[in-house]
């Protein structure tokens, strides 16, 4: 199925490629057609009903889906008027879409097509096909409408409605069923039918991977080894203990800055995002600045941290860490990072610092990182009652722990056009052997969490937003974020769907110090991890924090294109202390960079009997 692309204008149409076969070869298309729509419907019904939440619906309905559209239903039903509107609205629309079949001709000029899943000229110049796709987009706008036109939700009904409603929609689109896909329709009747029997034998095959569960692979992982082509900045591995290796990298300069700068990445992904390759490390393009990098490795959960707790986290991962690197480079005081929900540690680990007057940290800055949750976004579902009691029930049903693969799962559902969607049409239908992607590989190379670490964290920052309104405890002491007085500089990206930058921006608020706020363009990942030499996004920047609203800030920032690294950077460097002469890292017998933790692969673990 590879070869050279062929223009859009140069792409044979179906109706060419069906008038070119021979009778006899068509009847065997047909009949290979029939048997293959066939699967791919069993395919779907088989990634609804076994995998991502809306599969929960055919399991009892754990996650409450169906009694989310239940209730919209029901206030639809109580409020005439809402509904005979949204029913009226439906009816115009099918009105108006008919009349624009009718007078719109079918060779006018196609227009730029926004939406790539129909980026197939087919769209536009079939009127069969361009019918389909402007019905399917008419009445996912109507579902989509619903929750909205529903009065007296509750927010959590609100949100779970919507959030369902859209996985819903998007499961609906005619480019994820084999007959209504031209692409995959001339992908069929060009390789005879190899596509199909190709993608079939790959679903099966991820079927098996997962279990009898569809665990979708999205890249060719063979080609990655840590340490060699992956994660290769020098250095060593110069603290350990059984939840966190502490990793010091090599400089690349004789002089360095007098200050370390300690990263602590998420555990629910592997550190090595910062350090993919030469071209987009973060490490790297840190130790070149000249200063001296110390990154925290987190241990998947076993059967050794599987009872570990937020407490445990913050004395064997933050503090241990901070006396670990300070010991190493010599320095009295460093500069620390934390990326995600390694931040919201690092930041109630700060306000336990600020209640015992701990002041070895001079300055933090967190990455797509959340202290206030209260604008959480898609993520709140799973942490209301029904979506807790079901991730719960997933932790008790694996000996304690939260499994990596069911996290993978979770925030693959987040974004389904893009995580699996995307993967169901290219490899199912098209036949397309998944192929080499540093950022897919690290992504399915996921960690277990702790059960008693991943319960609190949806329950009292998720659910309870304890952490913001100074009702978390650490360590035995209550955190009041505004306590936290050192300067502090939080980065949010403007697409990121995991952590929304409204909630971050809120987050920022909470602080009692100098407070900077940076924006940048793109997702959770590419916003964060975006080197400077891709000159790729763009970032805006806008003193403090004064205004009442993310968007008010948004709308008086100043737009800068390409990375936010050199302004984050132009932030730090003031705070990093005088050059020193730079001191290679030591060889404690623990082994070079990128240490043993992150080596650890799912399927080397042996998680607790149940």
């Amino acid at each position: 199925m590879g070869g050279n692309k062929i223009p859009a204008s140069e792409t044979p149409s179906i109706a060419s490629l069906l008038m070119a076969q021979d009778p006899a070869r068509l009847q065997v298309l047909m009949t290979t057609l029939a048997l293959a729509n066939t699967e791919s419907q069993a395919l779907l019904t088989e990634v609804l009903t076994g995998s991502g939440p809306l599969g929960t619906v055919s399991q009892g309905d754990p996650m409450g889906a169906a009694d989310a559209f239940s209730k919209v239903g029901m206030s639809l039903a109580q409020n005439p008027m809402a509904l005979m509107q949204a029913n009226m609205d439906l009816m115009k629309g099918w009105m108006g879409l008919w009349q624009e079949m009718v007078t719109e001709s079918i060779t006018a000029e196609p227009k730029p097509e926004k939406d790539k899943r129909f980026s197939d000229p087919e769209w536009q110049t079939n009127p069969g096909f361009k019918f389909i796709r402007k019905a399917y987009d008419l009445n996912a706008r109507w579902m989509m409408s619903l929750a909205d036109r529903a009065p007296g939700l509750d927010e959590p009904i609100h949100l779970r409605a919507k959030f369902f409603m859209q996985l819903l929609t998007d499961s609906l689109a005619p480019t994820n069923y084999l007959g209504t896909n031209p692409q995959a329709l001339k992908a069929f009747i060009e390789s005879g039918g190899e596509s199909v029997l190709a993608g079939i034998r790959m679903a099966r095959e991820d079927v098996r991977k997962g279990g009898g569960k569809l665990h979708i692979t999205q890249t060719d992982e063979t080609p990655f080894k840590l340490g060699e082509n992956v994660a290769t900045a020098p250095g060593q591995v110069v603290f350990r203990n059984d939840l966190i290796e502490l990793i010091q990298y090599a400089p690349s300069q004789a002089t360095v800055y007098s200050k370390p700068l300690l990263i602590f990445p998420p555990w629910i992904n592997k550190f090595y995002i910062l350090d993919l390759q030469e071209k987009n490390s973060m490490i790297r393009w840190l130790v070149v600045r000249g200063l001296t990098v110390f990154v925290v490795s987190w241990r998947s959960a076993d059967g050794v941290t599987k009872d570990y707790t937020w407490d445990d986290y913050a004395k064997k991962g933050i503090y241990a860490a901070v006396e670990a690197a300070l010991q190493a480079s010599g320095a009295k005081s460093l500069n620390a990072v934390g990326y995600c929900i390694g931040g919201t540690l690092l930041t109630s680990t700060l306000g336990h610092m600020a209640a015992t007057g701990y002041n070895k940290i001079d300055s933090a800055t967190f990455f797509a990182s959340q202290a206030d949750f209260e604008l959480a976004g898609d993520l709140k579902v799973f942490t209301d009652g029904p979506g807790r009691d079901y991730v719960y029930g997933i932790i008790e049903n694996h000996g304690g722990i939260m499994p990596g693969k069911d996290m993978y799962e979770t925030f693959n559902w987040l974004r389904p056009i893009d995580l699996v969607w995307r993967y169901v049409i290219d490899q199912y239908m098209l036949g397309k052997e998944p192929r080499p992607f540093d950022l897919l590989y690290w992504n399915a190379d996921q960690t277990n969490i702790p059960g008693p670490v991943h319960k609190r964290y949806l329950s009292e920052c998720y659910a309870e937003n304890r952490l913001a309104r100074g009702e978390y405890t650490v360590l035995g002491e209550k955190i009041d974020m505004a306590n936290i007085q050192i300067p502090v500089m939080l980065q949010a990206s403007k697409d990121d769907h995991i952590v929304p930058f409204e909630s971050v921006y809120r987050s920022a608020k909470r602080f009692g110090g100098d407070t900077t706020f940076i924006l940048s363009g793109s997702g959770h990942i590419a916003g964060v991890v975006n080197h400077p030499d891709a000159k790729k996004y763009q970032h805006w920047t806008n003193p403090g924090v004064a205004e009442s609203s993310a968007n008010n800030w948004l709308g008086a920032a100043t737009e800068t294109p390409g990375s936010w690294w050199p302004t984050w950077w132009a932030w730090l460097k003031p705070k990093s202390g005088r050059k020193v002469k730079a001191v290679e890292p030591k060889d404690m017998g623990l082994g070079a960079a990128p240490g043993t933790y992150v080596k650890v692969r799912l399927e080397d673990i042996k998680l607790p009997p149940q």
